[in-house]
């Protein structure tokens, strides 16, 4: 049977943690290389040679383009991108608005959107340059548009993660005459090494499994992203673009009442 990602070359960005690595994986196992960049070092069985595993920060402006010339050199070319690098804001001092600092605002925007610009510009550049189409993926989050104000009150988030449905519809309508697909995905609450103080509460659990009902109501796990991730990425999608794909257990469409 065929895979869907056979011979794809991929970039993930974020892709050595979380919802980044599972996706990583699961590239891989449909046929893909992929160049996969995080923080910190990683090493994963890989007798194949299909991953590249390559330290750097999302946020400076350099790591994509150093990640996708990596992918066109040791793979032999470049066809899509997916950024998740991003996470909350509340160490730098992101909550509700009247107590955020603008040092705050400055650091969450930077590590959740000005990272992905980074990234997409990056990718935008080497398909022009190649004179090709491709697909680059983004990862939102149902906070963006589905606020919830008792739990999770980071103002900074939310306002940078609904500026890339913003960025993503935008960039869509500008690329898509050169067939260069640009879409996103929004998850609820995912457990990640990200969503540990979350994970930890049991009142946020309480409300998380009323919030997103699917499948018993529970939190996300990464792989819970994989197959709308892989279908971006896969020709599968050759015909979307500017899309914002909800993979959120129900979060979008549920009051989270008990």
């Amino acid at each position: 049977m065929e895979k869907w990602l056979n011979d794809k070359k991929i970039v993930v960005i974020g892709g050595t943690s979380g919802i980044g690595l599972s996706a990583t994986r699961a590239f891989v196992a449909q046929g893909a290389a992929v160049v996969a960049v995080g923080l910190e070092p990683i090493v994963e069985p890989d007798p194949e040679g299909r991953v590249h595993w390559l330290v750097g920060d999302a946020r400076e402006e350099s790591t994509a383009r150093i990640a996708v010339k990596i992918c066109q050199e040791q793979f032999g070319g470049f066809d899509g991108l997916y950024h998740v690098a991003g996470g909350s804001g509340r160490r730098f001092g992101d909550g509700p608005l009247h107590e955020m600092t603008p040092e705050a605002w400055e650091q969450t925007f930077q590590l959740n959107l000005t990272s992905l610009m980074y990234s997409n510009r990056a990718a935008v550049k080497a398909l022009m340059d190649m004179g090709r189409g491709g697909s680059i993926l983004n990862l939102s989050t149902a906070l963006a548009y589905a606020p919830a104000p008792d739990y999770f009150t980071t103002h900074a988030y939310a306002a940078a993660k609904a500026a890339v449905i913003g960025f993503v519809k935008s960039t869509a309508s500008y690329y898509a005459r050169l067939n260069i697909r640009i879409n996103a995905i929004a998850p609820g609450l995912v457990e990640t090494p990200m969503s540990q103080r979350a994970m930890g509460n049991e009142a946020i659990l309480r409300y998380v499994s009323a919030r997103q009902p699917l499948d018993g109501g529970r939190p996300g796990q990464p792989e819970d992203l994989d197959g709308a991730a892989v279908y971006f990425m896969a020709d599968a999608s050759r015909f979307t673009t500017g899309q914002i794909l909800a993979v959120d257990g129900g979060w979008g469409v549920s009051e989270g009442r008990l």
